[in-house]
């Protein structure tokens, strides 16, 4: 028996409280489907959502289900980015995963659709997915239409950077503020929000071919096919557990590799994986990507905007360039394995593209073969050593700059690090270390403005590293480490760091040590015996106050390495 009927005698009150909605004596037999989306009037990626859940409540309803719609907003990385805004981001997540376990714990439903489409509402839905465990489909909102000369959202922070240093006027970054989003979706470069939609897929929760759809037709065109599957999952009785395996996982490890994804995936997939008792390092995605070649020639490292990546095959065209690296028998959200998915594709696929002839554009341009890779190693290296104990995160591809040595100049938040770059008191060979900025310091914020202001400017862009305990923009680009291990807030290594100390970074010893002290290269136990010396001296140090659910975050959460979740 379904447990929306089971229910019904338990909770004698439920039938007339639905039939009080506007629900039939009929609909109340039907199988019932939670519809959790995260419309709202937050950002691009969500205020467009309602259309989407519309078409998935039809295909429900076709399907013999009967829907009911739920809402759970997200908040935006881009609107909260440079103030205290950001520190509540990766917070949101939890909260949001927690929020939807309540509403799905205390009304029975048979299954759920879920509809998102940006940075911490695509990870909030795939935990509550894994928490839950009723059969679901995630349903990627799509991606926004990409703005005229190729401009691409995360270009506005270069643009503003190249403003305060007078290289453009006001008028001119005012035109390019009202021309970056031109509708609804996902922002059009291979961000945060872009990658996760792709995990969904590759972890088999969402629908082959479903991530990055355009917003608009085909965007709902799939929402009303996911709400169909997701009725065939429920009459089979397939749930999450079922899909999202340790080889689900393992396959979207390595299609992370082959987009050049977003670091905040290492926070997110083990988040997710937590929800059902599977464990995924840092490690696991460097070992992994090692194989993998970088295939998705899409911006913020590549040519295109991702709104090109759908029209170039999507998630299945790199999958299927990947096809030996992967689990091919993993099952998936259409109820048929991986392999069997793969197959139906290649029947179905034309050899070209009518969008993209018409941009000018071939398939093999946007999404390349492994013969012609952007680069044969993954994005992603788990760097260790005295700076980073328990780990630390580097993008390769997102910088020529594998092994450097520069003088750290340390500061105890992002705003001053902003301030020190577009002042012109960074300089070649320096390591700017920001500290403070983890889970239990001051919530992880993402540190977009910082790598912007230092990717814009030529003298600087791969002259001058950046190490930190919080995280980045999917969009960053240039010679950055993030994630370091234990954080300062809980006594790691980067809070010793002083002033003028030698910092090396090694990418293919996957090593990042303080190699000196005031300037001169030191032996290890020597640096060693420095920073025991400094820890002496120390003692104590006072944390940021903090209150309402920051502070509740900051006793609470996981390490970095672990995926930041609440513990």
């Amino acid at each position: 028996m379904l447990k929306s009927q089971e229910m019904r005698s338990a909770a004698i009150e439920m039938d007339a409280l639905k039939m009080g909605m506007g629900w039939s004596k009929e609909d109340l037999d039907k199988p019932q489907v939670m519809i959790q989306s995260t419309k709202g009037q937050s950002h691009p990626g969500s205020a467009g959502l309602d259309k989407l859940a519309k078409k998935a409540a039809k295909g429900i309803l076709k399907a013999g289900g009967k829907p009911a719609e739920y809402t759970v907003t997200d908040i935006c990385d881009g609107i909260a980015q440079g103030h205290d805004g950001m520190n509540y981001s990766l917070v949101s997540r939890d909260i949001m995963a927690a929020m939807i376990e309540i509403q799905a714990k205390a009304a029975p439903f048979d299954g759920a659709l879920f509809i998102s489409s940006c940075d911490k509402a695509v990870p909030a839905h795939l935990m509550s997915i894994a928490r839950l465990n009723i059969p679901s489909v995630l349903v990627p909102g799509g991606v926004m239409p990409t703005g005229p000369n190729g401009l691409t959202l995360e270009q506005v922070a270069t643009c503003h950077s190249k403003l305060l240093r007078g290289e453009i006027t006001q008028e001119e970054f005012m035109a390019i503020q009202e021309t970056a989003c031109p509708g609804c979706g996902c922002c059009q470069f291979m961000g945060t929000a872009s990658t996760m939609q792709i995990m969904a897929e590759a972890l088999g929760i969402a629908l082959p071919g479903s991530a990055l759809a355009p917003f608009g037709k085909k965007a709902k065109k799939i929402a009303k096919r996911s709400g169909e599957a997701l009725m065939e999952l429920i009459s089979l009785d397939i749930r999450p557990k079922d899909i999202l395996t340790q080889k689900a996982f393992e396959n979207a490890i390595a299609v992370h590799g082959a987009i050049g994804g977003s670091t905040n995936a290492l926070l997110h997939i083990p988040a997710i994986a937590h929800q059902l008792g599977i464990a995924i390092t840092p490690e696991m995605f460097d070992k992994l990507q090692r194989n993998i070649p970088t295939l998705a020639n899409i911006r913020p490292g590549g040519e295109h905007s991702a709104e090109y990546f759908w029209q170039a095959g999507g998630t299945l065209a790199i999958m299927d360039e990947i096809k030996a690296h992967l689990h091919m028998e993993a099952l998936t959200a259409t109820g048929k394995t991986l392999g069997e998915n793969l197959a139906e594709w290649k029947r179905t696929q034309g050899k070209s593209n009518s969008w993209l002839a018409l941009h000018g554009v071939e398939k093999e341009d946007v999404i390349r073969s492994i013969g012609s890779s952007l680069a044969k190693q993954g994005g992603i290296a788990c760097l260790k050593g005295n700076l980073a104990p328990q780990g630390a995160i580097a993008k390769p591809s997102a910088s020529s700059l594998t092994v450097f040595t520069g003088r750290a100049v340390p500061f105890e938040n992002e705003e001053g690090a902003y301030k020190a770059v577009i002042e012109g008191l960074i300089k070649p060979g320096d390591v700017i270390v920001i500290r403070n900025e983890g889970p239990r310091g001051t919530g992880m914020p993402e540190l977009f403005y910082t790598t912007e202001a230092l990717a814009s400017n030529p003298e600087l862009s791969e002259s001058v590293a950046l190490i930190a305990d919080g995280r980045f923009s999917g969009a960053t680009r240039g010679p950055v480490v993030g994630h370091v291990s234990p954080e300062a807030a809980s006594g790691g290594p980067i809070a010793l760091v002083e002033e003028n100390d030698l910092i090396t970074i090694d990418i293919p010893k996957r090593a990042i040590n303080i190699t000196g002290i005031n300037g001169k290269p030191m032996a290890k136990a020597l640096v060693a015996k420095a920073l025991e010396a400094r820890r002496s001296a120390m003692g104590s140090q006072p944390k940021k106050e903090l209150t309402g659910i920051l502070k509740i975050y900051s006793q609470l959460a996981a390490s970095p390495t672990k995926g930041g979740f609440i513990e």
